[in-house]
């Protein structure tokens, strides 16, 4: 650990005490932050915390390349400051979302308008970008949907069936989960993590594992982050194998469509031979695990493991053989590499736009520092992309559960009770399924969390999936939008 150009440098999963972190007024806060991204760095977390009448700015940025985390901090804020955004538009909703929480304004910001709320609790509609021409008309769709689909509000601006701008409004729910976490950790905290994204429990729910652990400066049993490495695995397997069954059927491809909503199951089902629960809450916790898996169980696990695999090849191939499919998907909704790195895309989406981008491999932490696996790209950004890096990462996930199941460490699942440090920020970095988690936590003088923030994936991925709609026919949206496949509830919280 060390101040370098400025910021401190921390690895993923560390601390630093809160008043050790370089503090700059407000212009050259911004200016330093601005060469951090200029050269190479993109950012992981930006958010506000309150300080008596004021704000202070916090920016977390990573360095993919040197698997290096830099933290730096602005003096207190009351009015505004330069926007980020001008020169790095991956600092749009970051700062969008600081204005609405905090009433700073970033002066400039070239489309300043609220995250999740206006006017109070009501939705931040309205004020959207138009395209004036004689033949552009709007459409308009959500935020009620079909099904059991969460609400979201997509604006499109259309000439004729050719989308010219989507612009998407979410924040209908509400949900206050950071504003619930303030003062924690409490009685209801894990079961808040665990539900941040219910599709992503065990990515959350390690991210703040990491955080308790770093400002206790102690992290889990290497059996526990073995245990812990199996979940996140298995649930980027049953969720990558839902993804492709449901593209398959916005295409009409039957075969893999069905196929796959079985499979998924399956995997789900080896989440719960675990922890009992088929999204697997209650495994994960602060210093360790809940529950560990005997060789028994280990060997039937493995077992099913490897049937669902081979299920799942079997759905997959059916998928890439079908011309018709292969016509829908390739060129549709393309999002060049360029425009990824711009916008800051992670996870899956980043990887099919052909960006190295996986914390699994750039910021290693817990038990994927010792059995790492090949970051799975394709190149050309399109909704075959899309799939095929899910489906490439289905390959090695399996893969690697195979071997690891197969040679499992000892040891103890637990160490005992976290006392957090006070007055001190710690940063975690989970890849998730759907790409980086992000999980910050500031403490007190008590060890109590003053403000805890999450990013999850879908905070970084929705513009891109308004890019992946310019000059794409509206007809094209339900498969677009499925390629990327975000989280509503993640993103409102």
């Amino acid at each position: 650990m060390k101040v370098s150009r400025e910021f401190y440098l921390l690895s993923n999963g560390a601390s630093v005490p809160w008043a050790e972190i370089p503090e700059w007024p407000g212009e050259e806060f911004i200016a330093a932050t601005a060469a951090e991204l200029e050269r190479g760095g993109r950012l992981a977390a930006w958010f506000g915390v309150p300080e008596n009448a004021a704000t202070r700015l916090v920016a977390v940025i990573a360095f993919d390349a040197d698997n290096t985390l830099a933290v730096g901090r602005s003096a207190p804020l009351t009015k505004s400051y330069p926007s980020l955004t001008l020169h790095h538009p991956q600092a749009h909703l970051f700062e969008r979302e600081v204005w609405e929480q905090h009433g700073l304004v970033p002066a400039g910001h070239p489309w300043l308008k609220p995250v999740r709320r206006q006017n109070g609790d009501h939705p931040a509609v309205g004020n959207f970008f138009e395209v004036v021409g004689g033949e552009v008309h709007e459409v308009a769709v959500g935020p009620v949907h079909a099904g059991i689909i969460e609400p979201g509000h997509f604006r499109f601006q259309c000439n004729g069936e050719e989308v010219l701008h989507l612009e998407i409004a979410l924040g209908y729910q509400h949900r206050g989960v950071e504003e619930a976490l303030a003062g924690g950790p409490h009685r209801a905290t894990m079961s808040q993590m665990e539900t941040v994204a219910g599709d992503t429990t065990i990515g959350h729910a390690t991210a703040y594992a990491m955080t308790l652990e770093a400002l206790a400066g102690t992290e889990a049993p290497l059996r526990a982050q073995w245990l812990r490495a199996i979940a996140l695995e298995l649930e980027r397997l049953a969720n990558h194998t839902g993804d492709l069954g449901a593209l398959a059927g916005d295409v009409a491809f039957l075969p893999t469509a069905a196929a796959c909503g079985k499979i998924r199951g399956d995997f789900l089902n080896l989440s719960a031979l675990i922890c009992g629960n088929r999204f697997g809450r209650g495994l994960v916790r602060p210093g360790g695990c809940k529950l560990d898996l005997e060789p028994e169980r280990a060997a039937q696990l493995l077992a099913k493991l490897r049937v669902a695999l081979g299920e799942v090849n079997q759905a997959a191939e059916w998928l890439w053989d079908a011309n018709s499919v292969r016509a829908r998907f390739e060129l549709t909704g393309t999002v060049s590499h360029r425009q990824a790195n711009e916008i800051g895309l992670v996870g899956v989406a980043a990887r099919a736009s052909g960006l190295l981008r996986d914390v699994r491999f750039d910021h290693p932490a817990g038990w994927h520092r010792f059995a790492q696996m090949p970051v799975s790209t394709w190149p050309d950004g399109d909704v075959f992309a899309r799939a095929r890096v899910r489906w490439l990462e289905i390959q090695r996930s399996g893969k690697f559960l195979e071997e690891q199941l197969a040679t499992p460490p000892d040891g103890e699942i637990q160490d005992g009770g976290l006392t957090p440090a006070a007055d001190a920020l710690a940063v975690a970095l989970v890849e998730g399924w759907r790409g980086e988690i992000c999980h910050v936590a500031l403490t007190d003088g008590a060890g109590k969390f003053r403000r805890y923030k999450i990013i999850d994936p879908s905070f970084h991925n929705w513009a891109g999936l308004a890019l992946a709609l310019r000059r794409q026919a509206i007809s094209d949206f339900p498969l677009c939008n499925k390629s990327f496949n975000l989280s509503y509830c993640g993103f409102d919280l």
